[in-house]
């Protein structure tokens, strides 16, 4: 029976990652909150929480591994999928948001090798083992371009730092046979997105559900094996990147692998 992990399991692509994985038969899918009670309405009753996981404070790893044990899961985990996240707007009018951006930075990059590192440690990761990291198109400095503009910068820094996390874990684990992989899952129609103004870019831009774009995920991390570790990829491919086709081209594949 594969054991699954989703770490921010609670809302948007998260949610929906750890509904289509419990819908799997003979599948365990474990998912993190940060509360302290299992969220209220439950994603899926098969789903077993691991309560007060909150990625900036800087125990999370050691917090994570005393829930994992305390849930007796046994064997490990198949996949490992990282899709928390913290999103603040910033322009340079109004300057940048200091508080803001150590969170974003903590939450998407600083936090994440903590969280490995325990799980790595404490055998929850046997050769095998797939980790997704869930980035963004946005973390590519090749990809940034006056189409789109400046600002955001703890956003799109953050997301740069997590690729460069995703690079040396896959080099620190590769001997232990865990594949490190970092995605942009695609643009979605989350709160998220929405909280911070993108919603009047979604129609345009392409943005999917997370269900959508939980599907296509899961499809790439089951087929995820060592030729891919340490690399940076888009499995929905260009189709919601609006500057790839004046940083990189025309006529791109999908999946696509993304530049750094």
């Amino acid at each position: 029976m594969p054991n699954i992990l989703i770490i921010g399991a609670t809302r948007g692509l998260g949610a929906s990652l750890a509904k289509a994985y419990a819908s799997h038969a003979n599948t365990t899918v474990y998912g993190t909150t940060r509360s302290a009670e299992a969220p209220k309405k439950a994603v899926d009753e098969k789903i077993k929480w691991v309560k007060g996981i909150d990625l900036i404070e800087k125990d999370a790893g050691k917090k994570l591994v005393g829930g994992l044990q305390m849930l007796e899961v046994q064997g490990g985990f198949r996949s490992v999928i990282i899709t928390a996240g913290y999103f603040a707007t910033e322009d340079f009018k109004t300057g940048p948001k200091w508080e803001e951006e150590v969170k974003m930075y903590t939450t998407s990059a600083i936090a994440v090798p903590f969280l490995i590192h325990a799980l790595s440690t404490s055998s929850y990761l046997p050769s095998g083992s797939k980790v997704v990291l869930v980035s963004s198109e946005s973390g590519s400095i090749t990809l940034r371009h006056e189409k789109e503009g400046g600002g955001n910068y703890a956003h799109h820094a953050s997301k740069s730092a997590l690729n460069m996390v995703g690079k040396l874990l896959s080099l620190d684990l590769k001997e232990s046979g865990v594949v490190i992989s970092v995605v942009h899952p695609g643009f979605m129609r989350t709160e998220m997105t929405k909280g911070v103004g993108f919603d009047k870019y979604w129609d345009d831009g392409g943005a999917v559900t997370p269900d959508e774009a939980a599907k296509s995920l899961i499809e790439w991390t089951e087929k995820l094996d060592m030729s891919k570790t340490g690399q940076y990829w888009a499995p929905r491919g260009p189709r919601d990147i609006g500057t790839a086709d004046v940083t990189i081209g025309k006529d791109l594949p999908t999946p696509l692998q993304l530049p750094w």
